[in-house]
C-alpha cells in the first residue's frame, strides 16, 4: 500500500512577518510537510532560508522546496545548504528542483550558457547526487570542474533529490537522474501517463524510483479561481478543462485526491487559492487529512 501523505504550501504573497509562526502552527496542527516556490520577484521567503527557518522552530515537520531552480547555481554550494540542513534536521528536507522559474521574468537570475540550460541541469544533477552519496568528489564535465571536494558528514538517511517538470524531456530526465517527481496542473491521467513516462525512463537508465515517490501539487481555489491562475493552468495544460487541473470546492480537491492516488501518487501538496490560510488549513485538516494512512 502507498503511503499517502499531504503537506501545505503558504498562501500567495505569504511574507517573512507572515511566515514566522507558520512552521510551528503547521506542525502544532498535524500537517504533515510545509513546501515553499521560488518566486523571487514576490514577497515570498527564499525556499533555502525558509527552510531553514521552519526546521529550526519545528522537530517533527518535514519542509520542501515545491520547486526551486538548480541549473544556474553551482551544485557545490548547493549540495552544502543540503547537506547542512539535513544534518541539523535529519529525514525533514525534501528538496524539489526544476529547470526554470516558473516567471519568465526571473529567468536572467539563474544564468547558464545560451541554449544549454537542459544540458546544465542534466550535468548539474549528476553533480549534485555525487556530492549528496560520496565523501570526496572529483568531476570533471563540461559545465563544472572540482578536484577532491569533502563537505563534510553525509546524513545517515540517503537525501533523496525530487524534480519538477511537464515536458518529456523533464519526464526522462526524472527517470534517468532523480528520486522522485511532484507535478502540478496534471489531470489524473497526465498524471498517470507521466508516472508510467518516468519509470520507463529510470528502467531504461538501469535504475528505478520507489513507487511511493511520486507526487502533486494541486491549488484550491474554492472562492473563485484567480485570473493568473488560470492562465498558468492553461499554459501548463493547454485545452484541458481548468477544473480538472484546479480544485473549485474541497469536495472537488478530494475527489481529485483520490483519483491521483488510483493513477499511482501518494505525494500531495495543496496551495490555497485566496490570502485566508486560516479557512484553508481548517478544511485541509477536516477534508483531506483523513486520506492519509
Amino acid at each position: 500500500m502507498l503511503k499517502i501523505r499531504l503537506g501545505v504550501a503558504p498562501a500567495a504573497g505569504t511574507g517573512p512577518a507572515e511566515f514566522a509562526g507558520l512552521a510551528a502552527r503547521l506542525e502544532d496542527a498535524g500537517v504533515d510537510s510545509l513546501w515553499l516556490s521560488e518566486l523571487v520577484h514576490s514577497p515570498e521567503v527564499d525556499p533555502m532560508i525558509g527552510m531553514a527557518h521552519a526546521l529550526a522552530r519545528t522537530s517533527k515537520l518535514k519542509v520542501g522546496t515545491g520547486v526551486a531552480i538548480l541549473p544556474g547555481r553551482h551544485p557545490v554550494l548547493v549540495a552544502k545548504q543540503l547537506l547542512t540542513l539535513a544534518g541539523l534536521a535529519p529525514k525533514r528536507v525534501l528538496p524539489v528542483f526544476g529547470l526554470r522559474p516558473a516567471r519568465a521574468a526571473e529567468t536572467g537570475l539563474f544564468p547558464v550558457p545560451p541554449g544549454r540550460r537542459a544540458a546544465v541541469f542534466d550535468e548539474s544533477l549528476v553533480l549534485l547526487r555525487r556530492l549528496l552519496e560520496e565523501d570526496e568528489v572529483s568531476f570533471d564535465g563540461e559545465f563544472f570542474q572540482v578536484d577532491g571536494v569533502r563537505l563534510g558528514p553525509r546524513p545517515a538517511k540517503r537525501l533523496d533529490v525530487w524534480l519538477g517538470g511537464t515536458a518529456p524531456a523533464a519526464l526522462r530526465r526524472t527517470g534517468r537522474l532523480a528520486d522522485g517527481w511532484l507535478g502540478s496542473f496534471h489531470t489524473p491521467s497526465q498524471a498517470r501517463d507521466a508516472r508510467i513516462a518516468i519509470q520507463r525512463a529510470a528502467a531504461e537508465a538501469g535504475r528505478e524510483i520507489e513507487e511511493d515517490h511520486f507526487g502533486l501539487s494541486l491549488v484550491v481555489a474554492d472562492r473563485g479561481i484567480p485570473g493568473g491562475l488560470a492562465a498558468v493552468a492553461e499554459r501548463r495544460s493547454p485545452g484541458v478543462p481548468l477544473t480538472d487541473l484546479v480544485a473549485t470546492s474541497w469536495p472537488e480537491a478530494r475527489r481529485l485526491v483520490e483519483q491521483h492516488i488510483e493513477a499511482g501518487l501518494s505525494k500531495f501538496v495543496l496551495r490555497p487559492g485566496h490570502a485566508d490560510f486560516d479557512g484553508f488549513l481548517e478544511k485541509f485538516q477536516a477534508e483531506l487529512v483523513p486520506l492519509q494512512n
